[in-house]
């Protein structure tokens, strides 16, 4: 028999139901203020102390926001969520070391925890997972995603095999409003061309009749028909005799050259038939 099995010998164990008494304890005494306690981000049972201002909230992005308002720009500054030292139970008011059970009355901080994080949610119906890749934890479960390497950054397993590779894609800003992409809250799309943004300021650019990265200014949707049209169009509005000559082109699709015939309404390339071009100048034809 082994030393760590000796204590068995001299201690039977307790019966049945008094085992299950005692589970049912603990585990009613974890799940106590379950849901009832958090923030407008997330459901959790305890606090964080910054260690960049010293001060207490709820989570990092409480911290963020009232920070960010600050009336001197000096002292704004965002929460490093990996540097967080110290946490507070919510229930008992207890200040201790980051844990996932209070060490004076013994409740969770959170159904979800993650260590490396110092993330607590009571709420995992959102599918929370720490990806080692990225370094943080993201919602929808992990069986839906992947971590795309290159990118830098786990995508939808949907898009496996089926997404255009750009370094690091994700860890740049929304160039639309500007927020830092890769630890963001917000819905993520994926563009053809793939740079990345907000959805919801993708869909905030596709309302407008905005339909180029504004990046790389390729094409983010199948615009065929709408070249299509624009054939109709053009063949039906002929251009005054003085204007009927041909321009020098570039494709912001296929980044070809070419010349086409000057045209109000758009200049067409030849290569792919798009008329996202742009004039590049007056002088000899490039090719």
């Amino acid at each position: 028999m082994e030393d760590g099995d000796n204590f068995v010998v001299n201690q039977p164990p307790p019966a049945p139901a008094e085992q299950d008494d005692h589970n049912d304890n603990n585990s009613s005494r974890e799940d106590f203020g379950k849901m009832l306690h958090g923030c407008e981000h997330y459901r959790r049972r305890c606090k964080l102390r910054a260690p960049c201002c010293n001060e207490i909230f709820t989570c990092r992005h409480c911290h963020n926001d009232a920070k960010s308002a600050l009336s001197n720009p000096k002292e704004r500054h965002e929460l490093v969520r990996h540097d967080v030292k110290q946490i507070v139970c919510a229930v008992c008011d207890t200040e201790q070391q980051v844990a996932g059970i209070c060490s004076k009355c013994g409740i969770k901080f959170g159904e979800y925890y993650c260590e490396i994080c110092r993330f607590y949610d009571d709420d995992t119906t959102k599918g929370q997972f720490h990806c080692d890749d990225c370094g943080i934890c993201r919602v929808g479960g992990r069986e839906n995603f992947f971590h795309c390497r290159k990118c830098g950054s786990c995508y939808s397993v949907d898009l496996r095999d089926n997404h255009l590779c750009v370094e690091n894609s994700m860890k740049n800003h929304c160039p639309i409003c500007y927020e830092f992409l890769f630890d963001s809250v917000k819905g993520t799309a994926i563009m053809k061309c793939g740079h990345t943004m907000h959805m919801e300021c993708y869909t905030d650019m596709i309302q407008q009749n905005q339909y180029r990265c504004p990046i790389c200014s390729k094409s983010v949707l199948n615009m065929s028909r709408t070249w299509e049209r624009l054939d109709l169009e053009i063949e039906a509005t002929a251009m005054p005799e003085e204007y009927r000559y041909e321009v020098p082109i570039l494709c912001n699709d296929c980044n070809c050259t070419g010349r086409a015939f000057f045209h109000i309404l758009g200049h067409k390339c030849k290569h792919c038939n798009s008329y996202n071009t742009r004039m590049i100048g007056t002088g000899e034809d490039p090719q």
